[in-house]
């Protein structure tokens, strides 16, 4: 989803920033996520947005925190994303969809009287999220390829190859990052990968990890 603001300095992004948690959910820059959003405090926060800047943090609870807990401890890396589109259902739900655009360290979270929680985002570490392709030409795109093939195989699913092989490596690596079955604590290790490249290296080390231990148990349940 194409956004009509680009981002080319971090001076020109937001000082305090609505955080949605939600666990195992992975953002990344130029990613886009689709959500669905009905829970009151988060229907505000999409109000808010639209009236302000349209910003919005995409961080995960701690992983250790109860799934019920309602403010859970949160990580301390998200990505930033912006509104980039914006549906009503009828039935007092938001389809909405985040296009990321830049990963930001948490500072400080306010104390805010919003039925949603905000924080001061740091976002200097991650200025390179504002070029789109840094670093994409170091990915080993054969590996990565060769991987993506391996576990559709062993699951039994198809793929648009001729959508991948036209993909650039930045948009697919990302895209195959956030869409990846991984738990939290991989995905929050796909989203603090220092580069594309590393980024890439952990998803093909996560990949083949679940699929040894895939195979080690169809081994085991033949024995």
């Amino acid at each position: 989803m194409a956004s009509n603001v680009t981002y080319h300095k971090i001076d020109e992004l937001p000082r305090v920033i609505p955080i949605f948690p939600l666990r195992a959910a992975l953002l990344l820059p130029r990613g886009e996520m689709p959500l669905n959003v009905f829970e009151p405090r988060y229907l505000a926060m999409i109000d808010d947005a639209i009236r302000g800047d349209r910003i919005i943090g995409m961080i995960q609870p701690e992983p250790d925190s109860a799934e019920e807990d309602q403010r859970p401890d949160i990580v301390r890396v998200g990505c930033a994303g912006r509104l980039t589109a914006f549906g009503e259902t009828g039935d007092g739900r938001y389809l909405v969809t985040l296009t990321g655009v830049t990963r930001f360290r948490v500072a400080e979270e306010l104390t805010v009287s919003t039925p949603y929680r905000q924080v001061k985002p740091s976002y200097d570490e991650f200025a390179l999220d504002l070029a789109p392709g840094e670093g994409q030409e170091a990915v080993d795109r054969d590996a990565l390829l060769k991987t993506l093939k391996d576990y559709l195989e062993a699951n039994s699913l198809e793929a648009d190859w001729d959508g991948i092989r036209r993909a650039p490596n930045e948009a697919l690596v990302n895209a195959l990052a956030m869409m990846s079955p991984f738990g939290p604590r991989e995905k929050q290790a796909l989203l603090e990968a220092p580069d594309l490249r590393s980024r890439a290296e952990i998803l093909v080390a996560v990949t083949e990890m679940d699929l040894a231990r895939a195979r080690g148990d169809a081994s085991s349940s033949l024995q």
